[in-house]
């Protein structure tokens, strides 16, 4: 059997790299693909995905190892295959093309376009051949190389009108600058619009697919934190419990699947993505905060059990994600193919005889197993007989059930599922994409610093240093810019330059990290990235910042954005970056900036279509707490003090650290001068508390900061 290799042998993406040996003559993205297309007057085929991407597999084995498929690619076409979370922005560009000439977009992402990069067809998941209505590949391909040399002028002119179109929309669809502001009752109609897409049954918002959406969870414990409204708590409390409870989660190892393909969460798509866990950890905890709920407890340090056993590299960063596909566990054949869920299931006999009678009776009951198997949702066909795991009844209805006490049901379960996790943990594994990303490692170092001192456990603490220090040593160039990018698989490579999701989620990690420990140089840090996004981002025409730097761009346009949906927007996390930096440096050029930014992205958060933005926007326009601490930073008064701060919930506020003596000391007040005066009372660490622009006394008892932090 002939074995090809192709462009792609010399990529580090494990995307790329599970297509090296398709007989398509893949080129990554670079000038000499587009060269070769412009010398030998082809089109490009561009081809986006990722590696856990279950249609992206689907469409690479039954078209892209299709010999014919692939001849007629070779023929007519230059093949270029790119890795979305590699190149955001490429992604972004031409999703947002493909929507406007088909509607939907998505993954896989197949574009048509001309040698100098612009669109004249596309679509997403493309069948082989005419499947119920759809056009298969080798359709699609042979008509368009078709038209390339019999129809050229009506392929330019779609070109040039989409092009067009799409520099008309990204040059000013996002920058009304003075056009519109933001409306006075925004966080009001946000909570109303939220209200209407409710499910008030199963939580969430919307019906299917169901995501997460952890924003809009922060968001409305902020305005219940402002207003006490009660609706906007019991949405947020409905949803977390929702998905604790459902197949979402994954019961016995930790961590949420991406989304859920029912409104009960009960049967979720199985990939596991990085940004989901930082996301929802962040969410889980706040909410512990702010209810006093065990079980948010419990469930952020799943996430953290997960993310340190599955997503973690051994030098400390983060890997992207885990595949929603396996093996079947029952095969022996490494041939048969890989099916969505295999790993996560089980069936009743697979139980008895892992557990005792009396532990299988409790877990089946509070797992919802049955032995016709548990999956009430179209396709369920192709596993009967599997179970998912998800808590179908509380500890006491298990324990009313089976007529067990109901201590004794909770130390039954826990062994039970220890033994199964581990008898799981045998079978053939989803793969995970080994990519570090700068911006995904940011958001989960800023959940892991505060869930370290929230959750009162310094591990977390110490995982989010060492990744943030494997940010800073590896994914930095020779000028203190940041890379996008890092595999492992190849000794270690970062080419690509940081985006704007790059610095403004890691400046974010610092601040959370200098918050949680008070380390100056990740303060220092902080500061120095900012500088960069605003010499290379900021619009400063229209304000708020671009997706890539000014010197970095290899698109027709540079693109702006402030769209939040399954991960935040760079813009959005700039703002709130913006907002602790004012109040932390009390530097009045962070707020212009972040004035600029509003100014520039009224319309989206009127329109409600940027709520991560209305975090920073909360926090801008309502009260917040400035803290400094000083005295002895390792006494046990230091520590309780801090423990206090981050045991209320105030999701807006700073907290510095003024040391006394040394190099901290210097460079702490040569960052945040007010602290110059801000000392120790009789020797003492000292509280300085200040709000809406008003600062207290000094306080020293632990009790009085107590109370002045729940005023």
């Amino acid at each position: 059997m002939e074995v090809y290799t192709n462009h792609l042998s010399g990529e580090t993406s494990p995307y790329l790299l599970l297509h090296v040996h398709n007989p398509v003559d893949w080129y990554p993205w670079t000038d000499e693909a587009f060269k070769k297309a412009a010398d030998e007057d082809k089109p490009v085929f561009l081809s986006i995905g990722y590696s856990t991407c279950h249609w992206c597999h689907v469409m690479e084995r039954e078209s892209f190892t299709n010999k014919g498929i692939a001849d007629i690619l070779n023929k007519n076409f230059v093949s270029i295959k790119v890795d979305r979370e590699e190149h955001p922005d490429i992604d972004s560009y031409y999703q947002t093309a493909v929507q406007a000439i088909t509607g939907p977009g998505g993954w896989p992402l197949s574009v048509f376009i001309t040698p100098d990069k612009k669109v004249f067809y596309g679509g997403t998941y493309f069948p082989p051949e005419d499947k119920w209505g759809r056009p298969g590949l080798k359709t699609v391909i042979l008509t368009l190389a078709d038209k390339w040399k019999n129809d050229r002028n009506e392929i330019m002119q779609s070109a040039d009108s989409v092009s067009k179109a799409l520099i008309r929309y990204v040059d000013s669809g996002a920058s009304h600058k003075g056009e519109q502001s933001v409306d006075r009752d925004i966080l009001k109609t946000t909570v109303n619009a939220l209200k209407t897409t409710f499910d008030v049954s199963s939580g969430g918002f919307g019906t299917v697919p169901k995501f997460p959406s952890p924003q809009n969870l922060l968001f409305l414990l902020r305005y219940w934190k402002r207003t006490g409204n009660a609706d906007t708590l019991s949405m947020v409390i409905a949803t977390l419990n929702s998905m604790q409870n459902g197949g979402i989660q994954d019961q016995i190892g930790g961590g949420f699947h991406r989304y859920s393909t029912d409104r009960n969460w009960l049967v979720p798509h199985y990939e596991k993505m990085l940004y989901d866990q930082a996301l929802l950890l962040r969410a889980y905890t706040e909410a512990y905060l702010a209810t006093g709920t065990a079980g948010y407890s419990d469930t952020a340090r799943s996430v953290i059990r997960y993310v340190s056993h599955t997503l973690t590299s051994p030098e400390g960063g983060f890997y992207t994600a885990q595949d929603a596909d396996s093996l079947p566990p029952d095969t022996t054949d490494r041939s048969t193919g890989k099916e969505e869920g295999a790993f996560y299931l089980f069936t009743i006999g697979e139980i008895q005889s892992l557990l005792s009678a009396e532990e299988a009776k409790v877990f089946m009951y509070r797992y919802g197993i049955k032995e016709s198997g548990n999956i009430p949702v179209q396709g369920a066909e192709d596993f009967s007989e599997k179970n998912i795991l998800y808590r179908a009844h509380t500890l006491k209805e298990t324990s009313e059930y089976t007529g067990i006490d109901k201590a004794r049901v909770k130390k039954l379960l826990s062994p039970a599922a220890d033994r199964l996790y581990t008898y799981r943990g045998q079978r053939p594994k989803p793969a995970v994409d080994t990519k570090i990303l700068t911006s995904w490692n940011g958001l989960m170092i800023s959940s892991l610093a505060y869930a370290s001192r929230s959750l009162h456990d310094k591990r977390y603490l110490a995982m989010a240093e060492k990744a943030a220090d494997f940010i800073m040593s590896e994914l930095r160039d020779e000028n203190g810019r940041l890379l996008h990018s890092y595999t492992g698989n190849t000794g270690g490579k970062a080419a690509i330059p940081g985006m704007l999701d790059d610095y403004a989620f890691f400046i974010l990690g610092l601040l959370d990290l200098y918050m949680a420990d008070f380390k100056v140089e990740y303060l220092e840090a902080a500061k120095e990235l900012m500088d960069i996004v605003l010499l290379y981002f900021r619009d400063s025409r229209n304000g708020g910042f671009f997706l890539t730097a000014s010197d970095s761009s290899h698109l027709p346009v540079r693109q702006k954005s402030a769209y939040d949906g399954a991960l935040p927007s760079g813009n959005s996390i700039a703002a709130l970056d913006l907002i602790i930096m004012a109040r932390l440096f009390a530097d009045s050029k962070y707020v212009d900036r972040l004035e600029e930014l509003f100014s520039a992205f009224a319309s989206e958060m009127n329109s409600r279509s940027a709520t991560g933005m209305l975090l920073a926007y909360d926090f801008a326009s309502g009260s917040a707490k400035e803290i400094v601490l000083t005295g002895d930073r390792y006494s046990d008064t230091s520590e309780l003090m801090i423990n206090a701060i981050y045991g209320t919930y105030i999701p807006n506020r700073v907290i510095a650290f003024r040391y006394t003596e040394g190099i901290d000391a210097e460079k702490t007040v040569q960052l945040i001068p007010y602290t110059k005066d801000q000392l120790p009372v009789k020797g003492k660490t000292t509280a300085y508390v200040c709000e809406n622009y008003s600062c207290g006394l000094p306080v020293t008892n632990i009790a009085d900061l107590i109370n002045i932090l729940k005023e």
